[in-house]
């Protein structure tokens, strides 16, 4: 049995807010689960190109908006899942934190970060 407190995971600044890593892959279970704050008015251009991830907002206002300019609002209830690896931009409302708890198959090793100030989309 893993048992975790908030104040006890690997934290990791991935550019535009902060992922508390509950589940990493050296746990053994096959996938991550993370609780991940989205900076109020960043926006994000991200992509999985080796992890499927879905993402459950817990608190604050965003959008994820699709490479055709589809835009879904996130608000706390809402679940989105990246299930073809889609490529997206998420944004957080300009006077709040957007709250995710996100699960990421196969598990994060971890250490990963985005690259936000490259031209692509950001990725691992």
């Amino acid at each position: 049995m893993i048992i975790r407190n908030i104040a006890d995971v690997k934290t990791v600044e991935w550019g535009n807010g902060l992922s508390r890593r509950f589940l990493l892959r050296s746990d053994g279970m096959g996938y991550s689960v993370t609780d991940t704050i989205v900076r109020s008015g960043s926006k994000s251009r991200l992509e999985y190109r080796n992890h499927l991830e879905a993402c459950y907002c817990i608190g604050g206002r965003g959008e994820v908006i699709a490479m055709d300019g589809t835009s879904h609002p996130i608000t706390p209830g809402t679940l989105y899942a990246l299930d073809q690896h889609d490529p997206h931009y998420l944004v957080a409302d300009p006077y709040q934190d957007l709250r995710l708890v996100c699960v990421f198959s196969p598990a994060l090793r971890g250490d990963e970060v985005h690259r936000l100030d490259e031209p692509d989309f950001s990725h691992y």
